[in-house]
């Protein structure tokens, strides 16, 4: 690995977990998906830091280049990352429409008992 791709890929990590954290004081971000974006810049400075690792795990799988690694690495864990988010919007999908069908049922249900309360004479 380049020193140059060394220190390109310990700026954007923590230019990242800058930018996570300004998103955290202003209440912008979830705790929870602030841990992860935390969890991969420190992965990406980690494996930058100490490119044996990197090297050690890409000729493990037999990847040539060990950037070739580091993308490897970036582009499964956005992926799994990308799954889970689809996961949950899948589930607020699915709560919205739940919850869309029994607010339309209780307002039909409170229109028509105002409709069919007797006039008084």
């Amino acid at each position: 690995m380049s020193p140059t791709f060394r220190i390109i890929l310990i700026l954007v990590s923590v230019l990242t977990a800058f930018w996570v954290a300004r998103k955290i004081r202003k209440a912008q971000i979830k705790i929870e998906d602030t841990l992860f974006w935390l969890l991969f810049s420190l992965l990406l400075i980690f494996l930058s830091l100490f490119p044996s690792i990197a090297v050690f795990c890409s000729n493990l799988i037999g990847i040539a280049s060990t950037v070739n690694f580091i993308f490897l690495t970036i582009i499964f864990v956005l992926m799994v990352k990308v799954f889970l988010l689809s996961i949950k919007v899948s589930q607020l999908e699915s709560k919205l429409q739940a919850f869309a069908q029994a607010y339309a049922i209780r307002e039909s249900v409170k229109t028509d008992s105002a409709d069919s309360k007797p006039e008084r004479v």
